[in-house]
């Protein structure tokens, strides 16, 4: 067996057995958690950590700077203990060494965000932007950002398309399958199915935004569409959803951020 077909052999039972490691620490992260279960009591936002180089979640904000989030606060969703959970996941099955305890927020328009390489949008079902943010995001995106869009339904798509649009006039949203180049930018990942909503009816949907509308060049932006890929993020240590289900949720995160990284 070659070193490199070694190296992502390792690496799936890795993600497993984190998965696992996780579920034994959730009595104790539920006496942490203000709210307990879904963080409906809420969170306080903790400050970004200082920029040094290494990978980091990043979270995009919209509306108001506010220093509590609350389920009422879409784009908070699962923050922070699913990008934390990730961020280790991520750190088992590669060398990124990305920040596991923090992970920084930034509304669309800061200058800061132009230093992080991949961008993450939950809920963006009451996503509004101001046009300072639109045409700063765009630019985002065309000097090599890449964008993750998670955690929303059938009755948000036209807010969502809407806000693209302001940020990219004429984008083009295409419907992708297993087969797309970025379910195997690490793992193998051939089957969609597996992710569903935990909330909604329908099969999951995945969508993408290309360079100059064009599929022969980079992904921009992946949108997943009636499905929210964090909330297995979150609840990985509750047995909330079977364990084949976690990881393949784990692993489309990771995918997500090596193709982000790699293109």
């Amino acid at each position: 067996m070659s070193g490199f077909l070694r190296a992502r052999r390792l690496a799936v039972v890795a993600v497993a057995a984190l998965v696992v490691l996780l579920a034994g620490v959730a009595a104790a992260l539920a006496q942490r958690r203000a709210g307990g279960f879904g963080g409906f009591g809420g969170e306080e936002v903790l400050p970004n950590p200082k920029y040094d180089g290494r990978f980091t979640f990043v979270r995009l904000r919209y509306g108001p700077r506010v220093g509590f989030v609350t389920q009422q606060v879409r784009w908070a969703h699962d923050y922070p203990v699913g990008e934390q959970h990730f961020m280790k996941i991520l750190n088992e099955v590669s060398y990124l060494n990305a920040h596991t305890e923090e992970s920084s927020i930034y509304s669309l328009d800061d200058p800061d965000l132009f230093k992080y390489p991949v961008a993450y949008l939950c809920e963006p079902g009451d996503w509004v932007m101001t046009d300072r943010e639109a045409l700063s995001f765009r630019k985002y995106l065309q000097k090599g950002g890449f964008l993750i869009v998670d955690d929303f339904r059938f009755q948000h798509w036209d807010n969502f398309e809407q806000q693209m649009r302001r940020i990219l006039p004429d984008v083009e949203f295409f419907d992708l399958d297993a087969s797309n180049a970025i379910f195997h930018s690490f793992f193998e990942i051939n089957d969609l199915s597996i992710v569903k909503n935990n909330y909604d009816p329908g099969e999951p949907i995945f969508r993408g935004i290309y360079e100059d509308n064009d599929p022969s060049k980079r992904l921009i932006a992946i949108i997943n569409f009636n499905t929210d890929i964090s909330e297995y993020w979150e609840f990985s240590e509750t047995g909330l959803k079977p364990i084949d289900e976690t990881n393949t949720a784990y692993k489309v995160g990771v995918n997500y951020i090596i193709y982000g990284l790699t293109h």
